[in-house]
C-alpha cells in the first residue's frame, strides 16, 4: 500500500555527457533540481530565474507540463532550438519523463551556476 503523505512517483531518464541515467522524482519537483540531485550535470547560470536558457533540455519522450509566459519569452529569443526544447528550471514534474540534457558544466568546463530555488 502506497503512503498517502507521498505524491505521485515519475521515472526520469536522461541522456546527458555521463550517459543514460533513470530515477524516480515525485510530482511538482523542479526539473533541473531533480536532475542535479540524481547526479545528472546540468547547467542553471542564472539560477533557475529563465534569464538564460542554459538549463534546457529536449524532450523525447513524456508529457512536460505548460509552458509559461516567462519560459516563452526567453526561448522566443533563441533560434537554435527546436519545438521540443524546455527550461528545466521552469518545469514542474507531471509525468514520466525522457530528456536529452543540452548543456553541462563538464563538457563545457564551467561552473554550474547557483542552485535554483525549489
Amino acid at each position: 500500500m502506497s503512503d498517502p503523505a507521498i505524491g505521485k512517483v515519475f521515472r526520469i531518464t536522461a541522456e546527458a555527457a555521463q550517459g543514460t541515467i533513470a530515477f524516480d522524482v515525485e510530482e511538482n519537483r523542479k526539473l533541473v533540481l531533480a536532475l542535479e540531485d540524481n547526479g545528472v550535470d546540468i547547467l542553471h547560470r542564472c539560477g533557475g530565474n529563465a534569464k538564460c536558457t542554459t538549463c534546457r533540455v529536449e524532450i523525447l519522450d513524456g508529457d512536460p507540463g505548460e509552458i509559461g509566459d516567462p519560459e516563452r519569452v526567453i526561448l522566443a529569443t533563441k533560434t537554435d532550438l527546436n519545438d521540443h526544447t524546455r527550461l528545466s528550471c521552469q518545469m514542474r514534474v507531471i509525468d514520466d519523463l525522457h530528456v536529452k540534457v543540452v548543456r553541462q558544466a563538464s563538457v563545457e568546463g564551467i561552473d554550474a551556476g547557483g542552485r535554483p530555488q525549489e
